[in-house]
């Protein structure tokens, strides 16, 4: 079932229970809905998260007491600015950013072409954040817990037509927020802001030290990313660690299997590890608020702890590192103009903004390092990279190469996505003199730039990259040829989604393996899309190497996708062997 904003103030969450208090100007409603675990065809799920751990049913004395702080605080408000249009779940969770319930395996039909052989049998899959419940005040569109939308699609030898599914990451967050029917955790990027978040804060302490909740099972909400890893498929948010998460081969249906807890050192990692397709190794970080603010780790072929974390602490404050990028030898990291400043809450203001007064660098840090005093830096003013596109060595590896988008003007990354642009540049780092060069590879406001990953951290020609209107609803599709850099615009293909018609990120699947001999750009670009005018949504399958990106395929769903982050395409041989 579909929950739709009918009006300004008139909200429909997919979590019966909910209840809410805001001021008489800014009242909601809602109706009970059933969840996932009433449907008839949903089967049931055995989830292992943070392995020892049990979640009571039972409220207790204490967690009334703290449900009624909580519902004081939302009531009486006193911040002036508590719900800045960013923040006020009005206007975040409106039209297709609204949260929809889940949906078990459902069939689809294919209305146009056909689906290439390359990709029968695999399974597109979408994450991005669905809050389960009505936010209690100010909610941020990074908040929201994780949804995954997969299409399972059929098999070379044929038989079911492909299959959709919409499932919730059961993280252990939104596990204690199911069982006692409202929020309950702190949101990172709107929760913790002045007075009425230090309230918060307190409530949240208070439900900690009564053994209500237990942090160390994980904060996090799985919203952003995936990947897909020795024979386990990861969601991924920053703020904590992974979660496997399971899709079936046979009906496409989506189970949490539980939290990774061991063979890891950190309390989170990034949204965005990366594997070299070279040697089988990933790459991963962590980031916070406390010293040291950055640390890497490495694992081998096998998926085990390589060598030891890397505190970095040539990182003079705590910055906002979202993502970086791997070469042949260098792991290179950024430092931007967003940072955190805990001491922000007490002035009314949120801990993560920019600071206009920093110089953006970046950093490479050798690969196989076992501390950062190898690690050099390299001041890029006005470079501000968020994601990466792909990064790589020349000359001998005298000369590493980045290709990013780059955020202007950055004070508008967190609040205003209406005010942003995101151009695409190839940073080139000379490493005996220390210059740095840039070069615009696209003036258009481009993000989520994707590559053939078996060119990961080696040099490669051709990226694929979402049209914002604004950030993160993608109105169509570039390609970017990074042999055109310095001849001015390097876009070489495109394609618009049309009028009221809007995607994602996009995702490039290879027609056949690097291996093989195959071209790089010989492939297919998908998506999801969703037309605002019908209320539908569609997957998309498109001919990377045509100058118009032509759709060679598109599936209807059998409900509209709302928009979300980043997503990832699993072949057949990879569902067949996950453990």
């Amino acid at each position: 079932m579909d929950y739709r904003l009918s009006s300004s103030s008139l909200f429909h969450f997919p979590s019966p229970g909910n209840r809410i208090f805001l001021k008489q100007s800014q009242v909601l409603a809602f109706q009970n809905q059933p969840s996932h675990q009433d449907h008839p065809t949903t089967k049931k799920k055995s989830i292992r998260i943070n392995k020892g751990g049990s979640i009571s049913r039972n409220r207790s004395l204490a967690a009334v007491f703290c449900d009624a702080l909580d519902d004081l605080i939302t009531r009486h408000s006193f911040d002036p600015d508590a719900l800045h249009p960013s923040v006020d779940p009005h206007r975040v969770l409106r039209g297709n950013f609204a949260p929809v319930s889940e949906l078990p395996p459902t069939p689809c039909r294919v209305v146009r072409g056909t689906i290439p052989s390359a990709l029968a049998g695999g399974a597109y899959i979408r994450n991005g954040p669905n809050p389960n419940h009505l936010p209690s005040g100010a909610h941020h569109l990074f908040e929201g817990d994780g949804m995954l939308h997969s299409l399972l699609l059929p098999s070379s030898e044929g038989g079911h037509a492909p299959i959709f599914s919409s499932r919730f990451v059961e993280t252990y967050k939104y596990l204690v927020e199911r069982r006692a029917g409202r929020p309950i955790f702190l949101s990172v990027f709107s929760g913790l802001c002045g007075f009425t978040g230090i309230a918060r804060a307190l409530v949240f302490f208070f439900r900690v030290l009564t053994m209500q909740v237990d942090p160390t099972k994980g904060i996090g909400l799985a919203n952003t990313s995936l990947q897909f890893s020795n024979g386990r498929l990861h969601a991924l948010c920053e703020y904590d660690l992974p979660y496997v998460v399971r899709l079936s081969p046979e009906d496409g249906d989506i189970s949490t299997v539980g939290r990774i807890e061991n063979n890891v050192s950190t309390k989170s990692t990034t949204a965005h590890p990366k594997t070299d397709p070279v040697t089988g190794e990933t790459f991963s970080f962590s980031y916070g608020p406390i010293q040291p603010y950055v640390t890497y780790s490495r694992y081998d072929c096998d998926g085990k702890k390589s060598g030891p974390d890397v505190p970095i602490f040539s990182f003079k404050e705590p910055s906002f590192v979202h993502d970086f990028a791997i070469t042949e030898h260098y792991a290179v990291f950024p430092d931007i103009q967003i940072v955190m400043k805990p001491a922000e809450i007490v002035r009314g203001r949120r801990m993560i903004g920019p600071d206009l007064e920093k110089v953006p660098r970046l950093g490479l840090l050798p690969r196989y390092a076992t501390s950062d005093s190898e690690m050099r830096w390299f001041d890029v003013p006005g470079f501000n990279m968020v994601h990466v596109v792909n990064a790589w060595e020349e000359e001998g590896g005298e000369v590493v190469v980045i290709v990013a988008p780059n955020v202007s003007p950055i004070e508008n990354a967190i609040d205003r996505f209406d005010l942003l642009h995101v151009s695409v540049e190839m940073a080139r780092i000379e490493l005996k003199s220390g210059s740095v060069s840039r070069t615009l590879l696209s003036a258009e406001n481009l993000d989520f730039g994707v590559i053939h990953r078996g060119y990961s951290g080696r040099k490669s020609r051709y990226a694929y990259l979402g049209v914002g209107d604004p950030m993160p609803k993608i109105r169509g599709v570039v390609k970017v040829d990074f042999e055109l850099a310095g001849r001015g615009e390097c876009v070489v293909a495109r394609r618009e989604f049309g009028v009221g018609c809007f995607g994602g990120e996009p995702f490039f699947v290879p027609a056949s393996s690097k291996k093989s001999g195959g071209e790089e750009d010989d492939g297919y670009v998908v998506s999801y899309l969703h037309d605002e005018g019908k209320g539908e949504s569609s997957f998309v399958v498109m001919d990377a190497r045509s100058p118009e990106l032509e759709i060679l395929a598109e599936v209807v769903l059998p409900r509209r996708v709302p928009y979300g982050f980043h997503g990832l395409f699993v072949t057949e041989a990879e569902l067949l062997s996950q453990q």
